[in-house]
């Protein structure tokens, strides 16, 4: 058993450089999948078409596996974000939600740890 002087701590300190990171990475994953959905109506110009769009997705095992792995992963992140917003109290869960739904996952999920990291700066500012 550990001694309590040299237990680690339950929390490592906030690196204030890893919300910008965050957001980067957000900003990345809000433009470059729209970029290719961009490429895909532009190559289907008739109204967007969401069957095709998950009929192409699918369209080769490699396809599938990226699909799949998405969802599933996706599905995962998805339901730590709601409970780790409620367990740290944050602000913002429904705009997260929205843009994971209206921009891409890859835009939301990283917007969240943005958050999440500006409320634990919050947290160990308000902690003495």
């Amino acid at each position: 058993m550990t001694s309590p002087s040299t237990a680690p701590p339950l929390a490592a300190p906030p690196t204030p450089w890893l919300q910008w990171l965050y957001l980067a990475l957000a900003v990345a994953g809000g433009v470059l999948p729209w970029l290719a959905n961009i490429a895909f109506i532009q190559a289907h110009p008739e109204p967007f078409n969401l069957g095709l769009f998950v009929q192409l997705a699918n369209a080769n095992p490699a396809a599938q596996s990226l699909s799949r792995d998405l969802m599933i992963g996706a599905t995962a992140v998805t339901i730590w974000i709601v409970n780790e917003s409620r367990r740290l109290q944050m602000r913002g869960l429904p705009w997260v939600l929205l843009s994971c739904l209206t921009i891409a996952f890859a835009f939301g999920a990283p917007f969240f740890l943005f958050l999440r990291e500006r409320r634990l700066q919050e947290l160990a500012r308000a902690t003495p």
